[in-house]
Formats: C-alpha cells, structure tokens, sequence
C-alpha cells in the first residue's frame, strides 16, 4: 500500500451528525450557502469564491441523493453520488466546510448553523430564500449573488444527451 496521506480537504466534508462541533471550530461571520451542486461548472465556483467573500468561513450544505431526485431534475439525477459532490466542493479554496441535508429544504440545517450571511444565487430573490427572514430577524444579512456567467448544470446535461442522440 502507498503512503499518500489522505488529502486534507477531506476534513472539511463533516457529517450533519458532527456539525455543532465543528461551528465552534469556524471563525466568524459564518456565511451559508446551499444547493445540488452536481457537476461543478464555473458560474458554481465563482458564486462560491463570492459567497466565502460576504464572512470569514463559508459553509455549502448540499442535497442528499434522495432530495436531489425529489426536485424533478431528472430521472438520472444526480450524476454524481453526494460523497463525490461534497469532496468535490470541499476541494475550493473559498469553502470552509461541507455538510449536507435530507429534506426538501435546509430550513432546519439554516436554524442550528444560525449564519451571519444566507447567499443564494441570483435566481433567487431574497424573499424567496429559505431562512432569509430567521436570518433577518437576527441581524443577518441575506444576497442574491447575480450569475456571471451563463452555465448551468441541466444545460451542460442536455448538451451531451443531445451529442448521445438522447435530447
């Protein structure tokens, strides 16, 4: 067996389980960001290097499998399985720690990490980001962080369904 140590972003990938802990570990503002993030394209990591901007340590919470296929992306959704995308994400510079949620939305994951900073991308607006008025009310702050580029993840899938005579 080689002697490669296991890359250190992996530490970064922390189960919902071992989250408090963790938070105590963070330094401050906490800037909290969600999402499928399935195959990383370049309008994810620069709204990501954005988002770690806005605080000290930016948090990623992403869709489990299972809540990923409850969004009606696709019946082949996710591409990638949740450990890939989490190590895949823990691997950025801009990301302090990974971690994931099960339900439809990270309400309740947004209510114990309690950030200083929500950001969502600008297909969101804030009204209609989950946590932004819990956020708010404790004197945080919420972004809708507009695309700069024109990526996403559907159509990039569509493109190769289309080369695969699938479209």
């Amino acid at each position: 067996m080689a002697p490669y140590p296991t890359p250190r972003f992996e530490a970064k990938v922390c189960a919902p389980a071992d989250l408090d802990a963790r938070l105590a570990e963070l330094p401050r503002p906490i800037v909290f960001t969600n999402g499928c993030f399935d195959i990383l394209h370049r309008g994810h990591v620069t709204y990501l290097a954005q988002a770690a901007a806005l605080g000290a340590s930016l948090i990623v919470a992403v869709n489990t499998d299972a809540s990923v296929r409850r969004q009606g992306k696709g019946d082949d959704r996710p591409i990638n399985p949740l450990e890939s995308r989490a190590a895949v994400l823990a691997a950025l510079e801009s990301v302090a720690l990974v971690t994931w949620f099960d339900e439809d939305t990270p309400a309740e994951l947004i209510e114990r990490v309690k950030p200083d900073v929500l950001v969502k991308g600008g297909d969101w607006t804030i009204d209609r980001i989950v946590g932004s008025a819990e956020t708010l009310a404790r004197g945080g702050a919420v972004h809708s962080i507009p695309f700069l580029f024109d990526t996403s993840t559907t159509a990039t899938l569509n493109k190769i369904r289309a080369s695969e005579g699938r479209a």
